[in-house]
């Protein structure tokens, strides 16, 4: 019996090992599952979900890049932004918080700190009462406006104090400092950030920068990590513009067409000065300037600039361009003489002259001095009406000129195989023709620098965030006229002042050049026909070296129109412009071209 139970246990053992070993095998297989699945998890991340965990636990502040700054030619600062920032809390996070952890700077150690004291810290910041900052930063909002307008030096520091619930916000205030100055040529911004008119909207790119970031890691409690993933992309702040324009001589244009156009009741007016030797416009003056700061103070239609938007019919300043034509094509010279009529027909065509008169001998000269509409005919009859059509393109009548402004007007130049019978010949004294203030002024700027025409320039450079200055390189110029077909023009501008009509245009010490133009205004309120005239000036100065041209034009001035003259305004800006140079008085004896056959 007992022989029995001993085989009986001796048998048993076997099985026991297998068991044994085959749970532990079954133990050992499961580790490995575990152990793999882990590894693929926390080794591999199939999936992406540590990223993706990453991710919802990060909070992202943007920290946005300071709008590069409008500068004068001096330097002066039209426009500029302050970055500011707003102090927000989610109350919810920062009410249930009595405790949190704060990364020492500079340290890689933890510290303790409890809300109480982080609000102390953050109300000594914000100079704010403790007890007014704890009521703002308690309740159950989970988006709450604690300050505005931080400065950038502040908003660090409170960051830098890692409380729970509390974020920044960072603005871009845009400020114009010198109101209404050139205020349609800079612009203003749409919504506090894009660039609506202006300078703003033609280099808000260059202008806005490119916006920075801050991200954290916060916890499943909303809590911020003090020790975990904490990036920082710096902005990118733009560039500075810098325009060739002097606010001092902007501001006097401004002050002198403003109080021209109240005097004489009409719609809108324009000034330009502009460098002749360089094409730099020096100003560009409108009425009813916009103010950028509140640009909705004026109407929609004056927040342009309408030196370049406003295209009209020059009249009698386009004079400038037959007699250039005629004298360059060897078809006259300035003191050729001409049997003028009390009117003149051709074709079919009548024309007479602002003044009564009888049969008279005129010069070239005297033509235009006294701008003849029965002179310019009978002399530009001699221009073939392919001649005319082509050189009013080569003083680029018809071609927008491109100085980073929007909606820049090209004019109208019909092709001369489209004209009618009378427009043919009323091209030659600027009707039937329509072009910008500017596109006058670049065709005198031609004749001021010896008959090469420069583009017209407003952007001098544009400067970077670490102060360096890229110029602006000028547009291709072009030889339009001889340098001796340009000087005889000279004389006789420099003759409309002081032989001609227009001798309120004279400035003592210095000689001057000018024409005036008058033409018809067509209605612009739907209605057929012309409501009122178009009055310009555009002359030089000095004419021994002419430095600058200036233009002044009326829109619809009231009162009779043979009574309207711009001669002091133009007299008094031009003065200005001499003066703010520092450019000598005249040499020499002026150009007395005679007026009339001898």
């Amino acid at each position: 019996m007992a022989q029995r139970t001993g085989k009986a246990r001796s048998g048993n053992v076997p099985n026991a090992t297998r068991r044994l070993r085959l749970g532990l095998g079954i133990m050992l297989t499961l580790l490995l599952v575990v152990g793999g699945k882990l590894f693929l998890v926390q080794g591999l991340d199939v999936g992406g979900m540590a990223e993706a965990a990453l991710n919802k636990r990060m909070t992202q502040t943007v920290l946005p890049a300071e709008r590069g700054t409008i500068l004068d030619s001096n330097g002066v600062v039209l426009a500029n932004s302050l970055i500011r920032y707003n102090l927000v809390v989610d109350q919810v996070t920062n009410t249930k918080t009595d405790k949190f952890w704060r990364l020492v700077e500079g340290e890689d150690k933890l510290v303790e700190v409890t809300r109480e004291q982080g609000i102390r810290e953050l109300a000594a910041l914000l100079g704010m009462d403790d007890d007014d900052l704890r009521k703002a930063v308690t309740g159950e909002s989970k988006y709450y406006i604690v300050a505005k307008d931080l400065k950038p030096d502040v908003e660090d520091r409170i960051s830098k104090l890692q409380i729970p619930g509390i974020v920044t916000e960072g603005v871009s205030k845009r400020v114009y400092p010198n109101g209404s100055v050139a205020g349609g040529i800079i612009g203003f911004l749409q919504d506090g950030y894009t660039g609506q008119a202006g300078i703003e909207q033609t280099q808000d790119e260059l202008l806005k920068g490119k916006d920075g970031k801050r991200l954290f890691e916060i916890g499943a409690d909303g809590l911020r990590i003090p020790v975990g993933l904490d990036e920082l992309t710096a902005p990118e702040d733009g560039k500075d513009v810098k325009l060739t324009l002097n606010s001092d001589l902007q501001y006097f244009a401004q002050q002198a067409i403003q109080s021209q156009s109240d005097k004489l009741g009409a719609e809108w007016g324009i000034i330009i000065v502009m460098d002749a030797k360089t094409g730099n416009l020096i100003a560009m003056a409108d009425t009813n300037s916009p103010d950028p700061n509140d640009p909705g103070l004026v109407a929609a239609k004056d927040r342009g600039v309408r030196a370049v938007t406003a295209a009209y019919e020059p009249g009698s300043v386009e004079k400038m361009i037959t007699a250039a034509a005629l004298i360059e094509e060897g078809k006259s010279s300035p003191l050729d003489t001409f049997t003028l009529p009390p009117s003149y027909t051709v074709d079919g065509q009548t024309f007479s002259d602002s003044f009564a008169h009888g049969t008279e001998e005129r010069t070239l000269a005297g033509i235009l001095g006294w701008s003849m509409n029965t002179g310019t005919v009978m002399a530009g009859q001699r221009l073939t009406k392919e001649q005319r059509y082509d050189w009013l393109q080569k003083f680029g009548i018809g071609e927008a000129p491109e100085v980073g402004l929007p909606a820049t007007a090209s004019g109208i130049l019909t092709p001369a195989d489209q004209w009618d019978a009378r427009q043919e010949y009323t091209v030659l004294f600027g009707q039937g023709v329509s072009q910008s203030t500017l596109q006058t002024v670049r065709a005198f700027q031609t004749i001021a620098n010896n008959g090469v025409m420069l583009q017209p320039r407003l952007i001098d450079s544009y400067i970077s965030p670490d102060g360096t200055e890229e110029k602006v390189a000028p547009q291709p110029s072009r030889q339009v006229v001889s340098e001796s077909t340009a000087q005889q023009v000279q004389d006789i501008l420099e003759s409309a002042v002081t032989e001609g009509q227009i001798k309120d245009a004279a400035i003592d010490g210095y000689r001057v050049g000018a024409k005036t133009g008058t033409s018809e205004s067509p209605c612009d309120d739907g209605k057929s026909g012309f409501c009122g005239y178009t009055a310009s000036i555009v002359g030089m100065a000095p004419m021994d070296d002419p430095r600058f041209i200036v233009e002044v034009v009326l829109q619809r001035p009231k009162g009779s129109i043979y009574g309207i003259t711009q001669g002091p305004v133009f007299r008094s800006v031009m003065s200005q412009a001499l003066r703010t140079y520092n450019v000598q008085p005249s040499a020499g004896e002026p150009a007395r071209l005679a007026q009339y056959a001898k």
